[in-house]
């Protein structure tokens, strides 16, 4: 009988011991409390989520193959248009070309901005999405407000936002929890 020195795959089983030994690579399971995001959009413009300060924003992470992702694009985009005090930027959170991207979205347009990110690199401050859409409220201060797993609506949002304003309002109450999901129409 062989001894495992003899084996002619030894250093393929030390190597894949030693890659088991090594700490896997950090991924991002919580969003921060008060994130920070820039990206690029497919227009080629700079966004950034701090220059949005003083408005509620909304940060919908999407993709193009996601049926319920595209069900709640128009509604998200009337919800938008209609607020003075609301931006709305898409990332499209998949592996796709950019000349593909705008395709889509030249048959499927929307007015809000929209930028791809790297399903690989995703954006350091927001946790990977575990479902798409997957859809974060900030309030004005830059501060996570909700989290939205699943398709969300313009109507949810604005009880969201009218929610926390009352809590920010009220004298001693503290804002609420902003690392749970919250339950959408969908979802219930």
């Amino acid at each position: 009988m062989r001894s495992l020195r003899s084996l002619p795959f030894r250093p393929l089983l030390v190597a894949l011991l030693l890659g088991l030994a090594l700490p896997a690579a950090a991924v991002v399971t919580e969003t921060a409390e008060q994130p920070t995001l820039k990206v690029t959009t497919v227009s080629g413009e700079e966004w950034s989520l701090a220059a949005q300060r003083g408005n509620w924003v909304v940060v919908n992470f999407w993709a193009t193959w996601c049926s319920p992702c595209l069900a709640e694009m128009p509604d998200i985009d009337e919800f938008d248009q209609s607020r003075d005090d609301v931006t709305v930027i898409g990332l499209a959170f998949e592996e796709i070309e950019l000349d593909d991207l705008r395709s889509f979205l030249e048959a499927h347009p929307v007015q809000y901005a929209i930028a791809w990110v790297d399903t690989w690199n995703p954006p350091a401050d927001f946790a990977e999405p575990r479902g798409l859409p997957t859809t974060y409220l900030i309030d004005p201060e830059g501060r996570r407000a909700r989290q939205f797993v699943g398709p969300v609506t313009g109507k949810e949002l604005a009880q969201a936002i009218d929610v926390a304003k009352r809590a920010a309002s009220a004298p001693g109450k503290d804002a609420p929890a902003a690392d749970e999901p919250a339950e959408t129409a969908a979802s219930q």
